[in-house]
């Protein structure tokens, strides 16, 4: 078993100050990891991840309750992608620009979409897919990783 560390830093020198911070977070007992690099064609919608109740559930799935961080990553240098994190019922869906990254910490129980400004912090639903989609029409690459326990 081995172990994940994440480090999420910010620094801005700001009229001459230094800004921000940097925290790390570990995450024992790895015993899995996906990771992948793809090219989305513009366009079209990826599902760049499935996800299961245990791997065998379907072809190539991801075992929902085991993953413990997930990172989806636009490698392109000038255009941005959408992301759709999809459950049983509902997805929620975000830009990520060129070179950013987007990051869940686990996905079960670890999403939900809703239609209205009132969040109801609870009925978080186990992420089914992660699809994409390019922003414009190009081509861009994305990196998914994910780890396991």
């Amino acid at each position: 078993m081995a172990e994940l560390t994440t480090t999420i830093t910010e620094s801005v020198i700001l009229n001459g100050s230094i800004r921000g911070s940097s925290n790390v977070l570990t995450t024992s007992n790895i015993v899995d990891v996906y990771e992948r690099i793809l090219t989305l064609a513009h366009s079209n919608t990826t599902t760049i991840v499935t996800f299961g109740s245990t791997p065998h559930s379907s072809a190539g799935a991801v075992d929902v309750e085991n993953a413990k961080y997930v990172r989806v990553t636009n490698l392109s240098t000038t255009d941005d992608m959408i992301l759709a994190f999809v459950t049983s019922g509902t997805n929620y869906q975000v830009t990520v620009r060129a070179g950013g990254s987007h990051v869940l910490y686990q996905a079960e129980d670890a999403v939900l979409g809703e239609a209205d400004s009132t969040p109801a912090f609870s009925g978080l639903a186990d992420v089914v897919t992660i699809q994409a989609r390019p922003s414009a029409t190009t081509d861009v690459q994305c990196e998914i990783f994910i780890a396991l326990v």
